[in-house]
């Protein structure tokens, strides 16, 4: 996404299986490499670490 991916939207790299298509390739973007998941970021399931991620990208919105 040339333009940035804005905050809500799919990231045209997250294939069906939810991996991303880029991950470890010279191609991906800064901000998903520099990203370092923490336990508090992964909660007890799929449901809860989407919801920080929500918020993450709510509270770097720019």
């Amino acid at each position: 996404m040339p333009d940035g991916k804005p905050a809500g939207v799919r990231c045209v790299q997250l294939g069906d299986d939810l991996r991303c298509a880029i991950f470890g390739k010279p191609e991906r973007p800064a901000c998903c490499s520099g990203l370092q998941p923490q336990a508090d970021m992964c909660g007890n399931s799929r449901d809860e670490a989407l919801i920080w991620l929500t918020r993450l990208e709510a509270d770097t919105r720019p």
